[in-house]
C-alpha cells in the first residue's frame, strides 16, 4: 500500500521516502532504482554541468529524480539544466537564496532547501522554497545545525506551513515511522543507500559501513581541505587511518568511489548514526521495501 503525503503528491511517488543526493554516489543507477521503488530518486549537481547532462540523459521521462547541489561549489549552468529537466532542485549549505530558487522555478522544477535551524527554514520559506529538508545532528555527511532530528522537525514546523522531509539518524522502518509521526511529511536516507547494490561507494567504504554502529561516527572538521569550517559526520575509523598515515594523508572531502586506489580507509568515509542498520549491500529496491514495511507496522491506523 502506498503512504500519502504531501510530497508523494508533490511528486507522484509511491511512498515519502527520499534518497540523499550523497556526493558522487548518487548516480543514476541508484536514483532510477530508489524512483522505480516508489521513492524520490537523486542525484548531484556537484559533478558539474557536463556530468550532470549526461546523467539527466540516462533518466526514464517522467522519473521522481530531483538533482541536488551544494551552494559553495554551485554551477549555474547545471542548476539552468535541472531545474529546466528535473521535477525538483534541492540547495545545501548556504543561505537561502531567492534568485537560486527563481531559477528552479522558471524551469518548472519545485525547489527545497535543506536547513538545520528554524531560523534557516523559515528563510528558505521567505525565499520562495517549496520544500524544507530539516536535517537533524545525526546526520551523516556535512551538518549544518546543532540540534537532534525530532527537537529540531519541533522548531521548524512551529515556523513554516511548507511539506518538511525530515533529515538525519534514520536507517529502519521505525525511526522513519517515527518522523512522520512527528510531523514530517517524507523521510530522506543516505547511510542506508551508500550500501545499496546500486551505489558506486568503494566496496572497502561500504565494508566498514556494515561493521560499524551508531558510537562509531563523530563529528568533525577533519576531512575540510577545500570546504574549511564545515562540520562533517564520518566514521571514526577515517580519522585514526588518516592520522596514521601521517605527512601522506590527504584530508579532502571527496567521498571514495569504486574507482578510488591508495589508502581508501583513511578518506572521507561519511556515515550517520543510522550506520547500525546497514548490515549487507541490498538492492536499494529491498532497502525501500523494507523500511516500508516496517513503517506501516508501526504508523498509527487510520479510525
Amino acid at each position: 500500500m502506498a503512504i500519502a503525503s504531501r510530497i508523494t503528491e508533490m511528486f507522484g511517488c509511491r511512498y515519502p521516502l527520499q534518497q540523499a543526493g550523497i556526493g558522487g554516489v548518487a548516480t543514476p543507477d541508484l536514483a532510477i532504482a530508489v524512483a522505480r521503488a516508489g521513492g524520490l530518486g537523486m542525484l548531484t549537481g556537484t559533478v558539474g554541468h557536463e556530468a550532470l547532462s549526461a546523467q539527466l540523459d540516462a533518466l526514464p521521462r517522467d522519473a521522481s529524480i530531483g538533482v541536488n547541489f551544494l551552494v559553495p561549489f554551485l554551477d549555474r549552468a547545471a542548476l539552468d539544466d535541472a531545474s529546466d529537466r528535473s521535477p525538483y532542485v534541492e540547495c545545501f549549505w548556504g543561505a537561502p537564496d531567492a534568485d537560486v530558487v527563481a531559477t528552479a522555478h522558471a524551469g518548472g522544477a519545485r525547489a527545497g532547501w535543506q536547513v538545520g535551524s528554524a531560523e534557516e527554514g523559515r528563510a528558505a520559506q521567505d525565499a520562495g522554497c517549496d520544500v524544507i529538508v530539516a536535517q537533524g545532528i545525526e546526520a551523516g555527511g556535512h551538518v549544518r545545525g546543532t540540534l537532534g532530528l525530532l527537537p529540531l522537525l519541533d522548531e521548524v514546523r512551529k515556523v513554516i506551513d511548507l511539506p518538511i522531509i525530515a533529515a538525519g539518524g534514520i536507517g529502519t522502518g521505525t525511526a522513519m515511522a517515527a518522523a512522520l509521526v512527528a510531523g514530517a511529511d517524507a523521510v530522506r536516507i543516505g547511510t542506508r543507500f551508500m550500501a545499496a547494490s546500486e551505489s558506486i561507494a568503494h566496496p572497502t567504504y561500504v565494508e566498514a559501513l556494515i561493521r560499524a554502529g551508531a558510537d562509531d561516527t563523530v563529528i568533525t572538521t577533519a576531512f575540510g581541505d577545500g570546504w574549511p569550517d564545515a562540520p562533517h559526520r564520518v566514521l571514526k575509523s577515517a580519522i585514526a587511518a588518516g592520522e596514521a598515515l601521517g605527512e601522506d594523508q590527504s584530508w579532502a572531502p571527496d567521498w571514495p568511489t569504486s574507482t578510488s586506489v591508495g589508502a581508501v580507509e583513511a578518506r572521507a568515509l561519511y556515515a550517520g548514526q543510522s550506520v547500525g542498520a546497514v548490515r549487507s549491500r541490498q538492492p536499494a529496491a529491498a532497502i525501500v521495501v523494507e523500511l516500508v514495511e516496517e513503517a506501516e507496522r508501526v504508523l498509527p491506523r487510520p479510525s
